[in-house]
């Protein structure tokens, strides 16, 4: 798909498919790294796959200045789409930073910018304890 194609859809349309992106790095990183019970690989992915860890890893990315123009304003449409309702476990500030953070992993991956979405997820440098 083109950027422009991709730019058609809805912010939460590209978050929809950038929450799939996101967990499935964050399911291989969690196999690769060790062989270990289902359950405790649940739990750990648990604490990287919510909104408050998502949010501190944006935020992080952020103030590196790690993102291009064009990214900061996919992020941007991300983060104001509307319709968005936190969970009451997560703060709408949060829960915003997390679409916006999916909406661009979703971007990525359907115009075909693989190796950039996983530059992404690599540079994440927080651990779930800071969030």
């Amino acid at each position: 798909m083109t950027k422009d194609e991709a730019r058609q859809y809805s912010p939460l349309s590209l978050a929809f498919v950038g929450d799939a992106v996101y967990e499935q790095f964050v399911r291989d990183e969690l196999v690769i790294s060790a062989n270990m019970p289902v359950r405790k690989l649940h739990s750990l992915a648990v604490k990287k796959v919510c909104a408050e860890y998502q949010a501190a890893a944006l935020r992080d990315l952020s103030d590196k200045g790690f993102f291009t123009d064009e990214e900061a304003d996919i992020l941007r449409r991300g983060r104001n789409a509307g319709g968005v309702n936190a969970p009451k476990h997560s703060s709408v500030a949060d829960y915003r930073a997390a679409t916006a953070l999916e909406c661009l992993l979703g971007f990525l991956h359907l115009t075909g910018q693989h190796t950039r979405a996983e530059e992404i997820y690599k540079a994440i440098d927080i651990t779930p304890e800071n969030t």
